[in-house]
C-alpha cells in the first residue's frame, strides 16, 4: 500500500466521522455535491460548521468570536466545486449599512458623531434662533434641496459643531450623502497628499456631496494655495449647483474676511472677499454667544 492510498483511506475516514455530526451533515446536504467532491474539504467545512455554532449563541458584534470579525467562513457551490468567503453576519450586515447612512466624517469624536437633534438643549435662549434654522432646514430638505446652510460663529465651546453635526447626521440617515469636516485638518491632509490620487477624490467628495460642514474655518493657517485653490474651488462648485454648505467659525464674516486676505506672501483683500462673497452666497449669517459647553 503507497502512501497516496494511506492519504486517501485517512480522508475518508475523516469525512465519515465528520458525518456523525449533524450539523456537519446538514451542511454538506445544502451543498449538493457528491462525498467524493467534499472530502478534501472536510476540515474547511469543520472550521464552518464550528463558525456557525458560535454564530447561534451571538447576541450582537461584541461578542464575535469567528476568526474575521463579523463573518463567518462558509462554502459555495461554485460549478461544482467547493469555494470558501468570509461572509458577513446579519450583526455586520445591520453596522455596515448604518455606516453608509452615517455622514463621511474628517473629524469624529464621539459626541460628534453620535451627535442627535433630540439631544440639542433647548434651555439656553441664547441658541433660539440657531435651532429654529436648523429645525426648518430639517422639515423642509426633502422637498428643497437647495436651501441655504449657516455661517455659524461666535464664542468657545458652545455647541456650534454639535447642533450642525446633529443636523447632518439627521438627513444622512434620511440617505443624504454628507461630509463634516474639521477644516484646519483638512487643509494640512490635502496639503500633504497633493500629489496622492485620494486628493482629487476629497475634492470631488466635499464638491459634490449633498450637504457639507467646515467646522472651525479660520483657525487655520491661510496660504494663497488652500484659499483659491482648495476653499476658493470648492464654494465656487457648491454656489454654482446651490449646494447646502455649513460653516463654523470663532470669526464673525469681517474677522474672517481679514483672516483670508493675510498670508506670508502678504495682504491681499479682493481674492479675500471673493471667498467671502461665496460664504455670503451659500448661508445665513448667525451668532451664537453661549456658555463654554466644554468646562
Amino acid at each position: 500500500m503507497d502512501f497516496k492510498e494511506v492519504d486517501e483511506k485517512e480522508l475518508i475516514s475523516n469525512y465519515e466521522q465528520a458525518l456523525e455530526d449533524e450539523d456537519f451533515k446538514r451542511l454538506v446536504g445544502k451543498l449538493k455535491l457528491k462525498g467524493d467532491k467534499v472530502i478534501n474539504y472536510t476540515s474547511k467545512l469543520q472550521k464552518t460548521v464550528s463558525e456557525l455554532r458560535n454564530c447561534k449563541h451571538c447576541r450582537n458584534l461584541n461578542n464575535c468570536k469567528n476568526t474575521v470579525f463579523g463573518c463567518v467562513y462558509y462554502p459555495s457551490n461554485d460549478d461544482n466545486r467547493l469555494r470558501f468567503d468570509y461572509v458577513a453576519c446579519k450583526y455586520k450586515k445591520e453596522e455596515d449599512e448604518k455606516e453608509k447612512l452615517a455622514p463621511i466624517f474628517y473629524k469624529e469624536p464621539l459626541a460628534i458623531k453620535t451627535a442627535s437633534m433630540s439631544d440639542i438643549d433647548l434651555t439656553d435662549k441664547n441658541r433660539i434662533d440657531v435651532i429654529r434654522y436648523v429645525n426648518k432646514f430639517y422639515k423642509n430638505y426633502q422637498n428643497d434641496k437647495n436651501i441655504k446652510g449657516l455661517y455659524l460663529h461666535g464664542s468657545f465651546g458652545s455647541g456650534k459643531t454639535y447642533i450642525l453635526a446633529a443636523l447632518l447626521n439627521e438627513l444622512a440617515k434620511n440617505g443624504a450623502k454628507c461630509i463634516i469636516m474639521y477644516y484646519p485638518e483638512m487643509i494640512l491632509y490635502l496639503k500633504n497628499n497633493l500629489f496622492a490620487d485620494e486628493f482629487q477624490t476629497i475634492m470631488d467628495n466635499l464638491k459634490t456631496c449633498d450637504v457639507l460642514l467646515f467646522d472651525d474655518i479660520g483657525a487655520e493657517v491661510v496660504t494663497e494655495w488652500n484659499r483659491d485653490e482648495i476653499l476658493g474651488t470648492i464654494l465656487q462648485y457648491r454656489m454654482d449647483a446651490s449646494l447646502p454648505t455649513f460653516f463654523t467659525s470663532n470669526l464673525n464674516m469681517e474677522e474672517l474676511e481679514g483672516n483670508l486676505a493675510n498670508t506670508r506672501r502678504g495682504v491681499d483683500i479682493v481674492k479675500a472677499k471673493r471667498i467671502i462673497e461665496r460664504i455670503k452666497q451659500l448661508t445665513v449669517d448667525l451668532e451664537m454667544i453661549s456658555e463654554n459647553r466644554r468646562k
